[in-house]
């Protein structure tokens, strides 16, 4: 049931505080937070003191002028996340002939990735790639060929390398065995993810 105008909102008990609280740390008046989130100074003093319960459109704009989650707005404390990968968990995963183990967690900002890159010409070897984000990578065995730009690089074990990814690239395995890397870059695009951990065909735009 939707509250009367002056009826304590008694679903949402903790909202009303959090929301002046962190009116307050935003150092906005109750004028001027109303005016960007487009409700009269009246309402939202009603959303502060608990008179009225918030809708969902509400509750996202507060969000955004307030810098914060909608979960946060409500007190949700967020899930926790196991930093810890174990060994045991990171299966083999093939895309386009190279070889993948995820290293890190999941729904993060940077992927980690254990790589193999195989000694095969052709294929992935010969794609150029482009995209944003940045990139690092770790040599552990074998010899990688790291094509950046118009230069080339030949990386032996031990050697790293950190590049800005709209730079086009190639990595390619410059040894008979292949090369072993640590491989880490940032997830600016949706499919990049699938495509690291074999989802879909690589592209050469979307693949590390």
């Amino acid at each position: 049931m939707t509250p009367l105008p002056d009826e304590p909102a008694a679903d949402l008990p903790t909202m009303a505080p959090r929301l002046r609280d962190l009116r307050t740390r935003s150092g906005l008046t109750l004028e001027a937070a109303a005016a960007r989130v487009g409700l009269s100074p009246a309402h939202l003093s009603r959303l502060e003191t608990g008179r009225r319960t918030p809708s969902l459109p509400m509750l996202l704009a507060l969000a955004r002028t307030y810098g914060t989650t909608v979960s946060d707005l409500l007190g949700e404390a967020a899930p926790e996340r196991d930093p810890i990968v174990r060994a045991g968990h990171m299966e083999p995963q093939r895309a386009g002939g190279w070889t993948y183990w995820r290293a890190g967690g999941s729904g993060r900002a940077m992927q980690a990735l254990r790589l193999h890159v195989p000694p095969e010409a052709g294929g992935q070897a010969e794609l150029v790639r482009v995209h944003p984000g940045e990139e690092w990578l770790y040599v552990t065995s074998g010899r990688l060929r790291l094509t950046l730009g118009g230069s080339t690089h030949l990386l032996d074990p031990g050697d790293a390398a950190h590049f800005d990814s709209l730079t086009p690239h190639r990595i390619a395995a410059a040894s008979r065995g292949g090369a072993d890397l640590l491989f880490m870059h940032t997830l600016l695009q949706s499919g990049a993810t699938e495509l690291c951990l074999g989802g879909a065909a690589p592209t050469r735009r979307d693949m590390p």
